[in-house]
């Protein structure tokens, strides 16, 4: 192989590597997917096979090596005494025949004459650990990176179906996902929409999220469920026996009153497990919960051992993952969204097809290149998928079902909203022939303002509860607000004349907005919704610059000097930052109180802590884990999530665990935030 090639080769394998971690940590950690789980298992299986190619690229930290994510510290963490894996995935058939063949070659060598397999549906859920200590419930954990969990005892002690006393002695742990019902969910989003909040993207993922509220009222009234599906350790004796085999294991755990899965099947062939895959997927749509796919493992626990496992899967399991979705429907119009930004998304809007358990009438169409590339035209016929998102995708539209009624879209030259000129991002002279992008450049473009408003007052902007998109419209409506700056300029006499608001939401919306203030310089940034420049690029910038105000001032020589960031986001935040109406809006958020700093004051680089290393564990006094991360990356320091040999320092907080005992065994300094702030003169 050329030099240019293996360059290719290993670019594209550092793509894959970054792009995985970053989507593994929205879907493990903040249970908020941005792509499919499809699209994310697919990137995964590429990456694999070139890492098979081109082993000289091989690293210990690839995602390929890993165990889903890591434990979040605002839970205790569990150390697992057995391993929680997972599994490796297959696509078809084919490769479910040559995991059955390589089961029977290696067992059949090892002198076993026959050899069955279990074939049960993959909930798509949360997978969790559940402790008894002489038949109490105990602990409950999360799998984490499998070797260490999330403490989550009191939010699973909520799940009605969990057995809180069983009948066996000593110590029992068992496996399970916990998952939210259909029902359950769509419920819990129709009141999410009421409220103007973010939708779940999945039952699976809001799920997730119930599991980890810090208060377990809420998790309580998520509704959750569990289905336990393996023994982990401890002995089971129901009625004498022993189970020797994984079918006999989850009956017994059925028997002590254990919620498990009725519909399995225990079989030889690879003939009869791809039957029952069959079957399964034709149930799929009917059962009151989600699966994304079967699991077919080896049922003998004797057999198991001989197989053995690799570094992150056994060798005696597999999980078929079923495809995404697909359903054919009518395409009636295409209509367009404008974003905060400018950017114009086409939406198809589609004759009501019911599909993956919803019923669907829209569906995005990302950008006029979709729309080009897959020719589809209004009243085409096309094939929608939907893989686990709120807004499905339509994949292709069908040809050969016009009848010359069907007509090609024509993206309109002028801003639905404002009537402004559109431009693409590439400037091109003409229109028609342009690509990427379509943004209307109009700073005043009502929808953007409504959209930005929208950012702005979001969760993970400024945090101002009660002002979803509908408060902001009815303020839009009222004349009351033409800016973010004015929302710090609202009377409680002004909201509650609105209609269907009213003295108590108010005064809670007052209270909210006057909290936001203090959300600090960071959040200011992401707030304002500059271009390319996200939470962890905000968060990174007002660390070293110290506040929003000093970008006024910031270079991209500078900006580039910062860790993360690159040419793009640089340049978008010293042009945002060079518009009078960004000098203006500062300045009227400065004379509202808001806080434009760095939480707990301005942070100029330096390079005090040049060429150590930290790990962060515990609750700090004054401090939260991104502002210490980002006052150590401020001043010279790297951060990272584990402790080894490696680690210059541990930055030990209140109820800190298993970090500071392996730091204690290394022999590792340990300080505490008030030492740390000593190191920087602070």
């Amino acid at each position: 192989m050329t030099d240019s090639l293996k360059l290719e080769a290993k670019n594209r394998i550092d793509y894959l590597r970054e792009q995985l971690a970053y989507h593994s940590k929205l879907y493990y950690e903040k249970d908020a997917p941005e792509i499919s789980d499809y699209e994310y298992d697919m990137m995964f299986e590429e990456l694999k096979r070139l890492e098979a190619e081109h082993p000289e690229f091989d690293d210990p930290a690839s995602p390929t090596h890993k165990v889903g994510g890591r434990a979040l510290e605002k839970f205790a963490p569990v150390p697992h005494k057995v391993r929680m894996g997972s599994l490796q995935d297959v696509f078809d058939y084919g490769e479910v025949e040559a995991f059955v063949d390589r089961c029977k070659k290696v067992l059949f060598e090892e002198g076993e004459s026959e050899v069955y397999f279990t074939v049960e549906p993959k909930i798509d859920g949360l997978s969790v650990s559940l402790q008894y200590e002489n038949g109490r419930f105990t602990v409950g954990a999360t799998r984490g990176d499998g070797l260490t969990g999330e403490n989550v005892t009191d939010n699973i002690a909520t799940i009605m179906s969990i057995p809180e006393t069983i009948e066996v002695e000593g110590e029992l742990c068992v496996r399970g996902e916990v998952f939210m019902a259909r029902k359950v969910f769509h419920a819990l989003n129709r009141e999410k929409e009421e409220k103007g909040e973010k939708l779940w993207a999945n039952p699976r993922n809001a799920a997730a999220g119930s599991l980890r509220q810090l208060d377990s009222k809420i998790t309580a009234e998520r509704k959750l469920d569990i289905f336990v599906f393996n023994h982990q350790y401890g002995e089971i004796y129901v009625d004498g026996d022993t189970p020797l085999t994984h079918s006999e294991s989850v009956s017994q755990l059925g028997a002590l009153g254990f919620p498990v899965i009725s519909i399995y099947g225990v079989v030889k062939s690879a003939e009869e497990i791809i039957s029952l895959i069959e079957k399964l997927g034709e149930l799929r749509p009917k059962l009151e919960y989600d699966i994304d796919g079967v699991v077919i493992k080896i049922d003998s626990l004797r057999q198991r051992e001989i197989m053995g496992e690799n570094t992150s899967t056994p060798k005696w399991a597999v999980a078929y993952k079923f495809p995404p979705e697909q359903k054919e429907t009518v395409l009636r119009d295409i209509t367009l969204q404008v974003g905060r930004t400018g950017v114009l998304t086409p939406t198809a809007e589609l004759e009501p097809v019911k599909i993956a358990g919803s019923t669907v009438s829209r569906a995005t169409l990302h950008n006029i290149d979709i729309i080009r590339e897959r020719d589809i035209r209004i009243g085409d016929t096309v094939v929608l998928q939907k893989a686990g998102d709120i807004i499905p995708e339509i994949v292709a539209s069908v040809p050969s079902k016009r009848d010359g009624s069907q007509v090609p879209y024509v993206f309109p030259e002028k801003c639905p909203s404002c009537g402004e000129a559109l431009v693409f991002d590439d400037s091109p002279e003409d229109f028609e022939e342009g690509s990427g992008a379509v943004r209307c450049i109009n700073a005043a473009c009502p929808a953007q303002l409504e959209r930005r408003l929208i950012h702005f007052a979001s969760k993970g902007s400024m945090d101002i509860e009660g002002m979803g998109p509908k408060v902001i419209t009815l303020l839009l409506e009222s004349g009351l607000i033409a800016s973010v700056a004015d929302i710090y300029t609202l009377k409680k006499e002004d909201i509650a004349a609105l209609p269907r608001m009213g003295e108590l939401s108010a005064e809670n919306l007052i209270k909210a907005i006057e909290g936001s203030k203090k959300r600090g310089g960071a959040r200011l940034l992401f707030a304002l919704g500059v271009r390319h420049t996200g939470e962890s690029a905000s968060e990174a910038v007002i660390s070293r610059v110290g506040s929003v105000d000093a970008l006024f001032e910031a270079p991209v020589e500078r900006l580039l000097e910062i860790e993360d960031i690159g040419e793009v986001t640089a340049r978008s935040i010293t042009e945002f930052f060079a518009l009078p109406e960004t000098a203006e809006i500062i300045e009227k958020l400065k004379v509202a109180g808001v806080e434009t700093a760095s939480v707990g004051g301005a942070t100029e680089s330096t390079d005090k802590l040049s060429g150590l290393t930290f790990v962060l564990t515990g609750k700090f006094p004054t401090m939260s884990r991104d502002e210490a991360t980002a006052l150590v990356k401020a001043n010279g320091g790297k951060v990272t999530g584990s402790v080894s040999k490696k680690t210059s320092i541990v930055v030990a907080g209140e109820d800190a665990g298993s970090k500071l005992t392996k730091a204690n065994e290394l022999g590792i300094k340990v300080i505490s935030e008030e030492e740390l702030l000593e190191m920087i003169g602070k």
